[in-house]
């Protein structure tokens, strides 16, 4: 447990102090974000605010996870190394995109193909090594059976396949919190959430793993590393928090692609290594909303073109967030009230998860 408070009080403290550091570092360089010029006007006034404050959110939580460990004296697990190592590569992919809309002042950072090839190499390789390192009970870190809030019995993949699974979840994933931070606030703070709501997840699953009781039991987990899990939620919850203090508005700082793109693929690595993919669903349904949002534009739009010659569409702009702008909502009111949403999804998913424990009805 004290591993679990150290990484969550390092973190936080990393972001709240690294990200004001990181803001005078990007201002004095320039590094500020370029606005699209076809999104709503309000958003003018943000063009030049630093961006990249993601690189911040995934240093703070390194640092937590390494000296959190090395206090206590305690050894990393191989879960817990793997889904740090989906956080870094897909934050990696998220700077590569940030460098080039900032260097060369347009919009446009990777070609999509590009930053799809980049997500894809992370997750397959991500993958592949979760399948592998099996513990004394032979327990590897990711599963082939596709869970909802234990593994499904009934629903298992050759192996091939379940790391077209991993990838397609971290795509899903990594893809719709990038299209949720559009803004101030609105992506630190639901994920600050779904990390919380892992957090107690993961400690649950401690508490009720099968290490400690009859391994036959219906209701104790086989979960790999739970502990180490926890740790890590607690600490990308506590590096959100804090980096939410200079993003809320009006934001110093954006995160950018390099924090979107990495929190989302740990989100991703969080449900898989806690056999809780198809949960993720539920706690992370203001993402899927959001990117409910622009399928329903795309296709919309593509399908009225096709039919009649002339694009129509259903939302005012999409993603969502921005359909309510051009209602004229303000931005706080947009933010604040998308939260509330996210909270009841969080609920709801915790509920989920207890309630499946507490009546024994697992799938």
């Amino acid at each position: 447990m004290i591993t679990i408070l150290l990484a969550g009080a390092i973190a936080l403290v990393g972001t709240l102090l690294g990200t004001r550091a990181a803001i005078g570092v990007l201002v004095k360089k320039g590094y500020g974000q370029f606005i699209r010029d076809d999104g709503p006007t309000s958003h003018h006034t943000k063009r030049g605010t630093p961006t990249m404050g993601g690189i911040v959110i995934i240093l703070a939580v390194m640092l937590a996870y390494g000296l959190a460990h090395l206090v206590t004296w305690s050894v990393p697990s191989v879960s817990g190394l793997l889904v740090m190592l989906l956080f870094v590569g897909t934050g990696f992919v998220g700077f590569l995109d940030d460098w080039i809309k900032i260097s060369k002042q347009r919009s446009l950072g990777l070609t999509p193909a590009q930053k799809l090839t980049g997500q894809t190499a992370v997750a397959v390789a991500f993958g592949i090594l979760a399948l592998n390192f099996p513990d004394e009970r032979g327990i590897t870190p990711a599963s082939p059976f596709i869970s909802f809030l234990r593994d499904i019995s009934w629903l298992q993949l050759p192996l091939w396949l379940a790391v077209i699974w991993f990838l397609l979840l971290v795509l899903g994933t990594s893809n719709a919190v990038n299209l949720t931070d559009g803004l101030d606030g609105l992506a630190a703070g639901a994920s600050t959430m779904v990390f919380g709501a892992y957090a107690l997840i993961s400690l649950w699953q401690y508490n009720q793993s099968c290490v400690w009781g009859d391994a036959s039991a219906a209701k104790c987990y086989q979960v790999r590393d739970p502990h180490d899990l926890a740790v890590i939620a607690v600490a990308l919850a506590g590096a959100c928090f804090g980096f939410l203090w200079w993003n809320a508005k009006p934001a110093k700082i954006f995160m950018g692609d390099s924090g979107s793109l990495s929190l989302g693929g740990a989100l991703a690595g969080l449900a898989i290594t806690s056999r809780t993919e198809i949960l993720l669903v539920v706690l992370g349904g203001l993402f899927v909303i959001i990117t409910m949002s622009v399928i329903i534009q795309t296709g919309f739009f593509k399908f009225t073109k096709w039919r009649t010659g002339t694009g129509r569409r259903v939302f005012k702009m999409a993603p969502l967030q921005h359909h309510f702008e051009m209602l004229g909502w303000a931005e706080v009111t947009i933010v604040i009230r998308f939260w509330i949403i996210a909270g009841c999804f969080v609920a709801l998913g915790v509920g989920l998860f207890y309630g499946e424990w507490v009546t024994g009805m697992g799938l």
